[in-house]
């Protein structure tokens, strides 16, 4: 399949190009810095701009077939509110709809949505909001994402993940719509097998899960 990874060079787009390319797909990738682009494979493909121009995520998507979107701010950002995801994912959805690309897989966070009751509530109501206001901003800026990809036309699943990490696989993968079962890391390589695999699974089409090992 022919897609394009937007966020490639963070430790969640790199895992999740690496596997993409591993399972055979041919790999698009949208980067700001080329020199950051470490993999070198013959199915991937680097073009090199910013996401926000809409002229240049058209030339990108021009004859793919899906999108795996796992934009984020760069580890903890400056605690600032946000809005760059949601942003230049309403830039990605426009543009697919005119390029006729249907499936979307886009990366959100445990917090997002109804996710926020999993979590603790010492976390909700101490942590997050006194000790975390860095994630509460990237909350936020998913919690704008989420919605528009909800109500689009698209083909879309949103997969909201828990701390990634970078350790070796453990093969298995727990995605919960309910919170049940539900740990608080997943490792990066557990986290890309499970995203590719959503490109020719329809098991969560038009759904939220939440991973973790």
């Amino acid at each position: 399949m022919k897609i394009v990874v937007f966020g490639a060079t963070g430790i969640v787009g790199n895992a999740v190009v690496n596997e993409a390319l591993k399972k055979g797909h041919e790999v698009t990738i949208l980067t700001r810095d080329a020199r950051k682009v470490t993999t070198r494979h013959e199915h991937l493909h680097v073009v090199e701009g910013n996401v926000t121009d809409k002229n240049v995520v058209r030339t990108v998507l021009k004859g793919q077939e899906a999108v795996i979107q796992t934009l984020g701010i760069g580890g903890k950002g400056d605690g600032k509110p946000t809005s760059i995801v949601s942003e230049a994912n309403k830039i990605i959805m426009t543009e697919m709809e005119q390029m006729n690309v249907k499936r979307l897989v886009a990366i959100s966070v445990i917090g997002a949505g109804n996710s926020l009751t999993f979590l603790p509530w010492i976390y909700r109501k101490l942590v997050l909001p006194l000790f975390m206001k860095w994630f509460q901003a990237i909350i936020d800026d998913k919690n704008r994402m989420e919605p528009m990809i909800k109500t689009s036309g698209l083909d879309w699943t949103i997969v909201r993940c828990t701390t990634v990490k970078e350790r070796p696989a453990t093969g298995k993968v727990n995605a919960t719509q309910d919170g049940k079962g539900l740990k608080f890391s997943i490792s990066a390589a557990d986290m890309a097998v499970f995203i590719v695999n959503q490109l020719t699974d329809s098991s969560f089409l038009k759904q939220i899960p939440t991973i973790s090992n």
